[in-house]
C-alpha cells in the first residue's frame, strides 16, 4: 500500500448489527479512494498487545506532533497471540486506561496484527469492468490467502494499472483481509470502553509509518524496506518498496519464547526468568549480571541464542518467500524494533544469523515533542506509527 495511507477495515466492517456474521463486499471503486481532504488531523494510536496496552496521541497539523505516549501492563488471560479472548476483560481495562492518562475518546486508530491477517501484492489481469473487479479480488485473495470470504472482512487498493501490447488492463492490487470475529471482539470491547474507533489498521503498515520515510514518487524504488517488531508474543514482519507494503506476515514469537527458554534452563519460575532477561546481556564479554551466577549468566545467554535460531528461521523463509514473488527488490537492511529488542547484543546476533544488516529502528524519527525517550521507546513503534498520517 502507498504508505501516505491506510487500509481501514473497519469501512468495511458493519458495525451495530449491520452485516452481522456476513461478509460485507468490498465497495465499488475503492481501491481509488483517497484519504479525505478535510479528516481528522488528531488521533490516539492504540496497540493491544498480550502483555500491555500501549497508546500514542499525535497530531498532524504540518508537522507531526506527539502529545502523549503511555502503556499499561494488561492482566493475562485478557489476549493471547493477537487475539482477544474477554472483551469484557479489555473494555473495562481500555476505558482505565484512556482515564488514568486523559486520552482522547475519538478518533482512535486501532492496530490488529495476528496469524489471521494477511496482506498479499497480487495481480489481476483482463477485468475491464469496474463493477467486476471487487469480485476477482476477493476469489484471488481467498486463493492465496486461505481464509473462507463468507468469515472475512476485506480491504484493498489499487497500486498500479497499465495496458499491455494487445489492450489487457493489468492491476497491481494490494489486499489486506482478517476474520471478522477477530475484528468483532475489539469492537465490542473498544465500544464497552466509550472510544470512537476511526480506523483499523494493521500493526505492519504502522510499523513501516513510524520507523521508516516514505520513498518519493519520483525516486526509483533501489531495495526492499524491511521493517521487524518483535513483541511479547508476536514479531510482525512488513517489506516494502519504500511506497507499497507488498507482504506482512505475523510469527507467533515474541520476548515470552526467551522468558520460557531461560525459565527451564536456570530452573526458575517465569517471573524470576523475566527479571534475568531483563538483565541478560549477549554482547560479548558482557559483565556479569548483578544477581547472578557466572554460569546461570552462561547457561542463560545460550538459552536466549539457541531460541532466536527459532525466530531466524521464521524471518528466513517469509523473506525467500517474498522474494520469490515477481517484482520483489534485492534486501539491503532490516530495521527493527519492538520491547525485546532492549536486551544488549539480540539485534547484532540476529544480523550474524540472518546474514543481512539489521538497524534498530528509532520511532520518535517522524515526530516532534519528546526529547528524551522512554525507556524501551521500541515497544511504541506500532502506537506511534498509528498516529502518524502522511
Amino acid at each position: 500500500m502507498d504508505l501516505k495511507q491506510e487500509i481501514k477495515l473497519s469501512d468495511l466492517f458493519g458495525r451495530k448489527g449491520e452485516g452481522a456474521g456476513k461478509a460485507k463486499a468490498p465497495k465499488k471503486n475503492q481501491g481509488k479512494k483517497k484519504v479525505a481532504a478535510h479528516g481528522p488531523s488528531e488521533y490516539v494510536g492504540l496497540e493491544i498487545g498480550s502483555s500491555q496496552i500501549a497508546a500514542a496521541h499525535v497530531t498532524n497539523n504540518g508537522e507531526r506532533k506527539l502529545h502523549k505516549l503511555h502503556r499499561e501492563p494488561l492482566p493475562a488471560g485478557i489476549m493471547a497471540s493477537g487475539e482477544v479472548r474477554d472483551p469484557v476483560a479489555l473494555g473495562a481495562a481500555l476505558a482505565s486506561f484512556f482515564e488514568k492518562y486523559e486520552l482522547p475518546k475519538k478518533n482512535v486508530r486501532l492496530g490488529l496484527a495476528n496469524t489471521r491477517v494477511g496482506v498479499r501484492l497480487i495481480e489481476i489481469a483482463g477485468v475491464d469492468d469496474e463493477s467486476q473487479l471487487a469480485n476477482a479480488i476477493g476469489f484471488r485473495a481467498n486463493e492465496l490467502l486461505s481464509i473462507p470470504i463468507d468469515e472475512a472482512v476485506m480491504d484493498y487498493h489499487v497500486v498500479g494499472e497499465e495496458r499491455d501490447e494487445e489492450g489487457t488492463v493489468n492491476r497491481s492490487v494490494v489486499v489486506a483481509i482478517a476474520y471478522r470475529e477477530s475484528l468483532e471482539r475489539y469492537l465490542t470491547a473498544t465500544d464497552a470502553a466509550g472510544l470512537g474507533v476511526s480506523g483499523i489498521d494493521l500493526e505492519a503498515f504502522a510499523l513501516l509509518r513510524a520507523i521508516t520515510e516514505p520513498r518519493l514518487e519520483s525516486d526509483p524504488a533501489r531495495a526492499a524496506v524491511v521493517a521487524v517488531c518483535i513483541g511479547h508474543e508476536r514479531t510482525t514482519l512488513a517489506v516494502s518498496d519504500g511506497r507499497i507494503c507488498s507482504f506482512a506476515r505475523v510469527i507467533d514469537w515474541g520476548g515470552f519464547n526467551l522468558t520460557n527458554v531461560i525459565s527451564r534452563a536456570l530452573r526458575i519460575s517465569p517471573a524470576e526468568a523475566e527479571d534475568v532477561k531483563r538483565r541478560l546481556s549477549l554482547e560479548p564479554d558482557a559483565e556479569l549480571p548483578e544477581g547472578l551466577e557466572p554460569e546461570q549468566a552462561t547457561e542463560g545467554a545460550r538459552a536466549v541464542k539457541s531460541e532466536l535460531q527459532s525466530l531466524v528461521r521464521e524471518l528466513l523463509s517469509s523473506l525467500r518467500f517474498y522474494q520469490s514473488q515477481s517484482n520483489s527488490l534485492d534486501i539491503g537492511e532490516i530495521l527493527v524494533s519492538g520491547g525485546t529488542t532492549s536486551i544488549p547484543g539480540l539485534v547484532d546476533e540476529l544480523q550474524r544469523e540472518l546474514g543481512v544488516k539489521m538497524i534498530v529502528g528509532d520511532p520518535l524519527r517522524r515526530v516532534t515533542g519528546f526529547e528524551d525517550a522512554p525507556e524501551q521507546i521500541g515497544s511504541f513503534a506500532v502506537a506511534i506509527g498509528l498516529g502518524i498520517e502522511d
